[in-house]
């Protein structure tokens, strides 16, 4: 059976002769417009990358290579006695196109399970930060802090050839994500558990080690953290997160570079921060309610939080149209394993008038709930109290994502990203032009 870095060797041949003739035979053909609203408007919806590994389409969401995540819960291979996919398996998904045998799960885990090891010297920066730095700022500082190890770095000051770019980039990528769930437990035992740390479980995969590590041991945890690392890894390539990573990467930066990048961006409230921001809300929301509120409380806190010029967090999508599927992915799964949960009851009690009212409002494009809208709740129920950590779980899956395509971008060899910008003086005087009398 070949390894995985064998198959995606034999797969990147191929696809750069695909890529080659497409660009050779239809280079000039125009794939859409940009509007002076999307130019201000922070380049929404304008075609003008290339991702490979998963694409988002508003009315059906998010695919990841072509399957959906309700077939993904099926067609993935899942822990033994478990239910929920294996984030080994969507890593291969991403980065080969190809569902994984059990065989190739287990190779994965194996190998990241050797890559694992934490340098000593990144324990001592680790535990110079203030511990009551922001999670995600620890979680950059540790990602960045093994660049020092970078074999793509070596290599290229070494010296070798653009199309081997992508072999050292694979190592720097496997090395990363084995060490991603150990720096997270590290962080969080550090900063909320006295420093008090457990070691891995060789026993255990990806994301059953992180709940392991993090120190919560129902085994229905363990199930959510790998559904959670599943559904979160990846949103095609124009989110801030992956967008990032894909830039700092064109400039030739290695893994570790371009990843803590992204994770910067990801921390963003207006990206992967929201998932804290909403189970602050719905925290609140209770305690001013007095617990669980009838639906015409939560209706007038609702109309209420709105007349006042804010938002219902976790609401609306910047692409989406239609209920996030990783939201239903994650209600399906708090169905069966919560349902009495209290804040879970206030979850779906929110998600039973919201959007109705969003659009009796009138403001939102989309008043459907997205991602963010859920996982908190989860996390809270199985003791994860600490909000401000989450976003970190949100990190060590997006990386999965971000740095498959990342190999792919070193193996298609794509440029360095460099859009052309312009000036509103510009724009005005195309408006000028656009409406003078034609001769």
């Amino acid at each position: 059976m070949p390894s995985l870095k064998e198959k995606l060797a034999a797969q990147i041949g191929p696809m750069r002769e695909k890529v080659q003739g497409i660009l050779k035979q239809h280079g000039e053909m125009k794939v859409g417009d940009v509007s002076i609203a999307q130019a201000y408007g922070g380049m929404r919806s304008v075609k003008c990358m290339v991702w490979e590994t998963s694409a988002l389409d508003p009315m059906e969401g998010i695919r990841f290579r072509g399957f959906t995540i309700p077939e993904l819960r099926e067609k993935l291979p899942k822990a033994p006695g478990g239910e929920e996919p294996l984030p080994e398996g969507i890593f291969y998904l991403l980065l080969t196109g190809e569902l994984p045998t059990e065989a190739d799960v287990q190779e994965i885990t194996k190998e990241w399970q050797k890559r694992s090891a934490l340098p000593k010297y990144l324990i001592d920066i680790l535990n110079t930060l203030p511990v009551d730095m922001h999670p995600m700022t620890q979680f950059s500082h540790g990602i960045l802090a093994l660049q020092k190890d970078s074999i793509f770095a070596q290599r290229y000051t070494a010296g070798m050839h653009k199309l081997d770019y992508w072999d050292p980039m694979y190592e720097d990528v496997m090395n990363l994500l084995a060490k991603l769930p150990l720096i997270a437990a590290y962080i969080y035992r550090r900063s909320y558990k006295e420093n008090k740390h457990i070691p891995a479980d060789p026993n255990l995969d990806w994301g059953g080690n992180l709940a392991h590590m993090i120190g919560v041991e129902p085994a229905a945890f363990k199930e959510l953290m790998r559904l959670y690392l599943v559904i979160h890894s990846d949103h095609e390539g124009g989110n801030v997160s992956a967008h990032t990573c894909h830039l700092v990467g064109s400039a030739l930066s290695d893994a570790f570079y371009s990843l803590s990048a992204a994770m910067n961006g990801l921390a963003g409230p207006l990206h992967g921060l929201a998932n804290q921001e909403v189970l602050r809300w719905i925290m609140d929301l209770m305690k001013d309610l007095g617990g669980v509120p009838t639906k015409e409380q939560l209706e007038k806190y609702i109309w209420d939080t709105l007349n006042a010029g804010k938002v219902v967090p976790g609401y609306g999508h910047a692409v989406l149209r239609k209920t996030d599927p990783r939201y239903t992915a994650q209600r399906e799964f708090a169905l069966k394993h919560l349902p009495d949960d209290p804040i879970f009851k206030v979850v779906s009690m929110v998600y039973e008038v919201t959007p109705d009212i969003l659009m009796k409002h009138g403001k939102a494009k989309n008043p459907w709930p997205n991602v963010d809208a859920h996982s908190g709740c989860l996390l809270w129920h199985y003791g994860v109290t600490e909000y401000d950590f989450y976003t970190v779980f949100f990190g060590v899956s997006r990386a999965m994502g971000v740095l498959a395509q990342l190999i792919w971008s070193r193996a298609l060899g794509l440029p360095i990203e460099r859009p052309k910008s312009v000036t509103t003086e510009w724009i005005e005087a195309q408006i000028k032009a656009a409406a003078a009398p034609k001769q």
